[in-house]
């Protein structure tokens, strides 16, 4: 619900939203201060907002002026307000509970910690054709700002098949996904914008965010309605006035969900009309494991209204770090422009072999898309049959399923006691801006049957123990999430 313009409007919707989560449990100024921090992890709540007067909130609530000002004192103390001259006290995000450390490649483990699955099998020739097309690249000084003219090309082609016409000169070629998005927010971000992002999200969208300066505004994703998210970044739009979004339309991480062609229609234009620029992260673009196909969330709005980025690391192979952007001319070549200043250029041997994988990537996507189909209905299954109180939506495409946890258990308790049995998880916090998601948990489907078997079997032997321990506090581990 959004909160109105005037003060008496303010008190009244943001008690309503308190009192949908029911009576404020004793002590109630803690009580208040949890409920208000949960309705901003959960996105309810935009960070930036205004909080009302305490005397009028009191009166909405029926407490104490003396309840509120406690509330609101908790929340400034643990991150999730602070006072700003002239608008009295406005809601915040914490940073991110969890960090960064790589991943681990150390045998034996089972890893679903990382949604990344084995080296398609084009990607051996594709790099022995690119070997034998080297020849012709060395006589030339082997720098390429921008990408090989071939590369831009097959990417713009690649576009052009599934509805959205773009020029060579719309794309600059990076070093992977995550490089093309980090240049995209360093370029346009200034100290102290807000990006609005889903919530959940991935992770390294938050730390991208963050590295640039920018704070998350995030909007709340529900798994059984993709197309809530549309409401929710609305609502953000309006009352953070972000500058830029951050957005997995297609095959959200960690979720999976898919936002219908009406609902990108609607979420394109009405953030383009709010003057933000969307980054459209299409890493998992292809990946629909359910339906057809949808549309490229930038057909239909001017091509200035979204940086779309997206790479080979998931249909092809992690360890090919060849990544693109596209959006119009001008923009693209400022971007290339700062990509100059950063590295002249990504390796032409990678590029050569990506070029023939992007000119086949249909079939590759097919066979990949059959291949994941596959081990998540294995994953699922197995779930259903050991751990039935485990709650999984199906997810439509990408890689994970998002699992919310049986009451009490939460997600860094689960993840500690699995790591001690050698199965690496991502705890639930991990995937949001503040200290939201203890009480989920993301299984990627990306290991072969046998492997997912077992650390499905794993987590069900653990089960009891959790239980027997639910509510016990558990530090966030550090971790690399892809």
């Amino acid at each position: 619900m959004p909160l109105g313009s005037d003060r008496s409007t303010v008190a009244r919707e943001l008690a309503t939203l308190v009192r949908a989560g029911g009576e404020l449990p004793p002590p109630r100024y803690s009580g208040l201060a949890r409920r208000v921090r949960d309705l901003l992890t959960t996105g309810a709540l935009p960070a930036g907002a205004r909080l009302p007067a305490e005397r009028e909130l009191a009166a909405e609530l029926d407490v104490s002026r003396v309840t509120v000002a406690a509330a609101y004192r908790v929340l400034r103390e643990d991150g999730f307000a602070h006072t700003r001259h002239g608008s009295g006290t406005v809601t915040a995000l914490p940073e991110a509970t969890s960090g960064w450390s790589p991943p681990s490649t150390e045998p034996g483990l089972l890893d679903l910690a990382h949604a990344a699955p084995e080296a398609a099998p084009e990607l051996l020739p594709a790099y022995e054709q690119a070997l034998a097309a080297l020849p012709a690249q060395l006589p030339s000084h082997g720098y390429a700002p921008s990408g090989l003219p071939q590369l831009r090309a097959a990417v713009a082609g690649w576009f052009g098949s599934r509805g959205l016409p773009t020029d060579p000169d719309q794309v600059v070629i990076t070093a992977g996904v995550g490089d093309a998005a980090a240049l995209v927010l360093e370029t346009l971000l200034e100290p102290g914008d807000r990006v609005l992002v889903e919530h959940p999200t991935y992770p390294g969208a938050v730390q991208l965010v963050t590295a640039a300066g920018g704070r998350c505004a995030p909007a709340a994703v529900d798994p059984a309605d993709p197309d809530a998210l549309v409401g929710s970044a609305q609502l953000v739009a309006r009352q953070s006035s972000p500058r830029l979004a951050y957005l997995m339309p297609d095959c959200s991480n960690p979720t999976g969900i898919v936002l219908s062609p009406a609902g990108r229609r609607r979420l394109a234009a009405t953030l383009w009309q709010h003057g933000i620029i969307t980054v459209v992260d299409e890493v998992a673009t292809g990946l629909h494991l359910d339906g057809a196909a949808p549309p490229p969330f930038a057909a239909g709005v001017p091509d200035g209204a979204t940086v779309t980025v997206g790479g080979l690391s998931k249909a092809v192979w992690g360890g090919l770090r060849i990544g693109w952007l596209r959006t119009e001319v001008g923009l693209a070549g400022r971007l290339g422009a700062a990509l100059v200043r950063r590295q002249l250029s990504v390796g032409v041997l990678d590029q050569l072999a990506a070029t023939i994988l992007v000119r086949q990537l249909d079939e590759v996507l097919d066979s990949r898309r059959a291949q994941l189909r596959e081990r998540r209905d294995v994953l699922l299954a197995e779930l259903a049959r050991r751990l039935p109180d485990w709650s999984v939506a199906v997810p439509a495409g990408g890689l994970s399923a998002w699992c919310r946890l049986p009451a009490g258990v939460g997600s860094a308790a689960v993840t500690a006691a699995a790591a001690e049995a050698g199965l690496l998880l991502a705890e639930g916090r991990a995937f949001g801006t503040g200290h939201a998601f203890d009480d989920h948990l993301r299984l990627p489907f990306t290991l072969p049957p046998a492997q997912l078997r077992a650390a499905v079997g794993l987590l069900a032997e653990l089960d009891p123990r959790l239980r027997a321990r639910a509510g016990s506090a558990v530090p966030a581990q550090p971790l690399t999430v892809v």
